[in-house]
């Protein structure tokens, strides 16, 4: 049948279904001729029709196509020079993803075919490779999205009261036993009440999803039977990743917004981790999958001594050229997509300083943040960034602009050494466990600009930081060169696996330290998922390519296992309960409105405030945090003040126990241990009125609260 073909509009980019047919739109500065080409199904070797686009707008390529239908895949083949010494790299012999594609037919299929040149000498590139890949490429699929949304709203939990946990679409539910079969590893598995539940129960308030953007699997990685389980390897920014669709669906798209609803309806936010720094088309040597070969200088930052080459500010082999107006509307056409039609929460954009360097410095002013900041509709979700790429200059944990929060890397490495047992002053830890006002104070931005954590999907659990004092990552099969060697982790005597009761004691209570350390510290505690069970990688500190076992999430509870979820659970609740713990406004350190009650203060073994000695000493490993419950200088929505109990906060990092005396309470008070690391599952208990001494553990930390005097405590 003769396709009907009418010349389109240049907007909106992509493929757009209009109920009559479908709008093509593909934006490339410098082609000389654009082909859409159209695909029977999945499996087919070659197109079934190919059109020119003979309409041109702005350097849109657009064309309108009555009697095509949701579900067409389709791809495009670009015309133009191919010359990497100019930077450019048209090969209408490959098939290329629309970058606009909001679903996905094919994911790619590797073969040498999939290179734009003829791979063996690194200068090979030079040359072009003339043979066709229709039958491996990536396609694109018209998409319909309709979906019934329903009641459906957005939690919009404030930052200060926001408890994040990180999670994989696939690992989180692979080995869920609970959970029907068909449905683990995707997002409907996320979706059952199993999941929900027990997300529920935890206390978390949003979940940061690992990359659910289409991703590719390296083909080096393929080969050595691997595979990119993290997902930072995008090449398609609006299509939700095809691999966590339910074979009862089919439908990426369909499954996606079912589990933003169901979260929602939970009370749950969604945040996405998104990869806008580089491409999964790599460097030089990379494949051609869509940006290469519709336009590889103008979509991509390229080396201006040599185009032939691409500066690379993320490791990744490429960066999008974020100075182009037309890379920057991708980005942003992409992020309001995900909150506009797919609903989600907010962003963590993966190595954001990339995004942000407008020459060669990272720039806070850049085009990027004034866009997000000026935008309706981005500058109302939650914003994380991961302050550092690895270009000069890229570590800018603390630089990012109002209206953004960060990864504080400073956070994890403090209290890791901390209670690693590394000594070293503790004013740094004190600042870190209060908000990082020296990283966020002076740009006008509060405590929750500081997102915490102590573990992420990258390095090594909870339970292997208490366990390995080195990597093991040999199933990487990259000669153990890979993942950071700077750990500051601490195996409690033993390397890996270990049965001595005493080591295993030290470990479970050095777990539970730094679980409580996180959620008792001010700013934004992220979890890593599965490490409130306890979750092992073996000593991998690199999983990125272990989809199986290594990296999903163990549900086989042991004792251990069901104790270390308890605790978490308690700590969150903790969290949640106290005020003084969800501050907005930084601690001042002195007496507020005259009340003689400092907001916090800091307090040595002998219970004295900290003198200018102990702040300098190089070896505390002891220190007292008194926060002041009617001291918050804050008040609730109807404008009420917010008082709290006065909470107590002890951490003792020796090796040996410490006497710790505890400040005088109010006349009819005194104070009541409610969370002891060593006694995890102890009840509350109350000191002895009138003690004035406490025996800390060693490897400790006790929270007490100051409460009032029974009759029967009297």
């Amino acid at each position: 049948m003769a396709m009907r073909i009418r010349p389109g509009a240049p907007y909106p980019l992509g493929a757009t279904w209009d109920g009559m047919g479908v709008n093509f739109a593909l934006c490339s500065e410098n082609a000389e001729s654009v082909e859409l080409c159209l695909f029977d199904s999945a499996d087919a070797t070659k197109e079934s029709a190919s059109i020119a686009l003979r309409e041109q707008t702005d350097h849109v390529w657009h064309g309108y196509l009555l009697d095509v239908l949701p579900g067409q895949l389709y791809g495009y083949r670009v015309h133009g020079p191919y010359n990497p010494a100019a930077g450019h790299r048209f090969n209408p012999k490959k098939i290329l993803l629309d970058p606009y594609a909001k679903a996905i037919g094919r994911n790619v299929r590797w073969g040498p075919e999939m290179f734009g040149y003829k791979i063996g000498d690194p200068k090979a590139d030079l040359s072009c490779d003339d043979r066709d890949n229709a039958a491996l490429a990536p396609l694109g699929a018209v998409a319909d999205l309709s979906f019934t949304w329903g009641s459906d709203a957005p939690p919009r939990h404030p930052w200060h009261k926001t408890v994040l946990y990180e999670l994989h679409a696939k690992g989180f539910t692979k080995l869920n036993p609970v959970i029907p079969e068909e449905l683990r590893g995707t997002y409907a598995g996320l979706t059952t009440q199993t999941s929900i539940r027990y997300l529920k129960s935890l206390g978390v308030t949003a979940v940061e999803l690992m990359p659910v953007q289409q991703h590719a699997d390296d083909m080096y990685l393929t080969e050595k039977g691997l595979s990119n389980y993290w997902g930072y390897n995008t090449y398609a920014f609006f299509a939700p990743d095809l691999a966590y669709a339910s074979p009862r669906s089919g439908s990426a798209i369909q499954d996606f917004k079912r589990m933003v609803r169901a979260f929602h309806a939970a009370d749950i936010e969604v945040i996405l981790d998104v990869v806008y720094n580089h491409t999964a088309e790599g460097n030089q040597l990379g494949p051609t999958l869509s940006l290469r070969g519709i336009d590889n200088a103008f979509y991509y930052r390229l080396s201006p001594k040599d185009p032939r080459y691409y500066m690379d500010y993320t490791g990744c082999g490429n960066t999008l050229n974020m100075r182009n107006p037309a890379v920057l509307r991708l980005v942003m056409d992409s992020l309001r997509y995900w909150v506009a039609e797919m609903r989600v929460d907010g962003f963590r954009f993966d190595l954001a300083s990339a995004l942000a360097r407008e020459l060669h410095e990272v720039d806070k002013l850049g085009a990027f943040f004034d866009i997000i900041h000026q935008d309706p509709v981005l500058s109302q979700v939650k914003l994380i960034a991961e302050p550092w790429d690895l270009g000069e200059g890229g570590y800018q944990v603390g630089n990012f602009p109002v209206g953004w929060t960060e990864w504080n890397g400073k956070y994890r490495d403090v209290v890791r050494g901390f209670w690693k047992g590394a000594g070293g002053g503790v004013a740094e830890l004190a600042t870190r466990l209060t908000g990082s006002s020296d990283l966020y104070e002076q740009s006008g931005r509060r405590p929750y600009a500081s997102i915490n954590f102590i573990t992420c999907h990258d390095g090594f659990t909870m339970h292997d930081l208490v366990s390995y004092n080195e990597k093991h990552n040999e199933a990487n099969q990259e000669g153990g060169k890979d993942g950071t060697n700077e750990n500051l982790s601490w195996n409690c005597g033993v390397e890996g696996p270990c049965e001595d009761p005493m080591v295993k004691v030290l470990r479970e209570r050095q777990k539970r330290n730094m679980i409580a350390t996180l959620l008792f510290s001010e700013g934004v505690p992220m979890l890593c998922g599965g490490d409130e069970l306890s979750r092992t990688q073996h000593g991998n500190n690199n999983a990125y390519c272990q989809d199986n076992e290594t990296s999903w999430t163990q549900w086989d509870l042991t004792a251990e296992r069901k104790q270390m979820r308890d605790f978490t659970r308690r700590a969150i609740a903790l969290r949640k309960e106290h005020p003084v713990f969800q501050r907005r406004k930084f601690f001042q350190g002195r007496a507020l409105r005259g009340s003689g009650v400092k907001d916090i203060s800091f307090l040595e073994p002998n219970g004295e405030e900290m003198t200018d000695a102990a702040w300098n000493d190089n070896f505390v490993k002891c220190l007292g945090i008194r926060l002041a419950g009617d001291a918050l200088d804050d008040v609730d929505e109807e404008g009420n003040p917010i008082i709290d109990d006065t909470i107590l906060w002890l951490l003792n990092a020796h090796h040996e126990k410490i006497a710790f005396t505890l400040p005088q309470t109010p006349p009819g008070q005194t104070w009541e241990i409610i969370l002891d690391t060593v006694n995890p599952a102890a009840d509350p208990r109350r000191i002895r009125p009138g003690a004035f001494s406490y025996e800390l553990r060693e490897r400790s930390l006790i929270l007490m609260r100051s409460v009032k005097l029974d009759e029967e405590d009297k």
